[in-house]
């Protein structure tokens, strides 16, 4: 095993270890991880990141449920209508894309590019809302109706096939923000629609790729030991502090991955 492989299983650990504090944001980590250090292009990479994030989050989910953090109802409600987009999305669009979209002189923007340029953007505005400070009293005083959050499923559905995300880092702000959930009963939830989406998403690639069970089996094994530790040394942090924590974290992935993919 060289220093590439053992950079890129530290990585897996590390997604898990995220994935168990904040709920979102492992999949931000895994599609660099692959990309970035296993050399993976981003479209094989997008597709082994629904794997690990989806069985990873399963663990997450039945982690945060024993301590009364899940709200299935609200969970299920934005699953339904948002696997169905992800899969379509992974299915049909992303294979339907041209591997050149345009060229302007000797500038060219790929498929590749433009996956993870997108990617970065949507954790830029998604990083906004988590590190803006919030009122758990007031969100709470209503929920909107079902047709909303059935709406919003099928735009983050649509989203995380396209950047082949879980959707954490798209789904906790909405949760918080749309439903009216408190910080940490979001990220236990987002961890269902996670697993939901990620799996499902992933079934769609399984039709279009080649996979590598060996490599992608063994990396899911130990993001889910990541996990482990990670749902663990949650509660000693505080809803508020999670939330801007994973507001900076998102944005400064972000601004690396746009510096990455732009030079």
């Amino acid at each position: 095993m060289d220093i590439i492989q053992i950079s890129g299983y530290i990585g897996a650990l590390l997604i898990g270890l995220v994935l168990g504090l904040i709920g979102g944001g492992g999949s931000i980590l895994t599609v660099p991880v692959m990309v970035y250090i296993l050399g993976l292009n981003p479209i094989v990479a997008t597709a082994y990141s629904l794997f690990v994030v989806g069985t990873s989050s399963v663990v997450g989910t039945l982690q945060k449920y024993r301590k009364g953090l899940v709200d299935f109802k609200t969970g299920l409600a934005f699953s339904f209508p948002s696997f169905l987009a992800v899969y379509l999305t992974r299915r049909y669009l992303v294979p339907a894309i041209p591997d050149i979209l345009f060229s302007i002189g000797k500038n060219t923007l790929t498929k590749d590019v433009a996956i993870m340029t997108f990617f970065a953007i949507i954790m830029l505005l998604a990083s906004v809302s988590m590190i803006k400070k919030g009122n758990d009293k007031a969100l709470l005083s209503a929920k909107q109706p079902y047709y909303k959050t059935f709406i919003q499923g099928l735009i983050i559905g649509t989203i995380t096939g396209l950047i082949g995300a879980g959707g954490g880092f798209l789904y906790v702000p909405a949760l918080v923000l749309w439903a009216k959930i408190p910080m940490k009963k979001a990220v236990g939830t987002s961890l269902i629609i996670i697993s939901i989406n990620s799996l499902i998403g992933f079934m769609g690639d399984v039709q279009t790729l080649d996979i590598d069970w060996l490599f992608l089996l063994s990396f899911s094994s130990i993001a889910i030991f990541g996990i482990l530790i990670g749902v663990f040394l949650s509660k000693y942090f505080s809803g508020e502090k999670l939330k801007k924590g994973f507001g900076i974290f998102i944005s400064i992935m972000a601004i690396y991955i746009i510096y990455k993919e732009l030079n």
